[in-house]
């Protein structure tokens, strides 16, 4: 983890990244939820993810960092919560879901692992 000298280096951000990118496609593949607002949320809370790794990592402390990976990991829980909605409303097929719900708990995982490593 030495050889990270910008956001964009963190392999949690580069998931999120995909997971974004993942989410947004959701709608542009045919699938488009319904739910305007439901579809603003789940988008916003998976940008969120990216966002607030890259914000944490441009702050000044490491503690500073880890608060702003715990509110990213949050985010990934979000994101996960709405993908089962989204089943549930048939806005996503299952095999959507299985991929996306995946690619979350990944995500987290990641986020959880660079926590540890901050924290020492």
């Amino acid at each position: 983890m030495a050889n990270i000298k910008r956001f964009e280096d963190i392999k949690a951000w580069q998931l999120a990244r995909d997971l974004a990118n993942e989410v947004y496609s959701i709608g542009e593949e045919g699938y488009a939820f319904r739910d305007f607002g439901f579809k603003d949320q789940i988008r916003r809370s998976a940008v969120s993810v990216m966002a607030n790794i890259a914000e944490g990592f441009e702050r000044f402390s490491d503690k500073e960092f880890a608060q702003f990976l715990n509110i990213a990991k949050g985010s990934a829980g979000e994101v996960r919560s709405h993908l089962y909605i989204a089943l549930d409303k048939k806005y996503i097929t299952e095999q959507e879901f299985d991929r996306l719900k995946e690619l979350c708990e990944t995500v987290s995982k990641h986020i959880c692992k660079f926590m540890k490593y901050l924290r020492g």
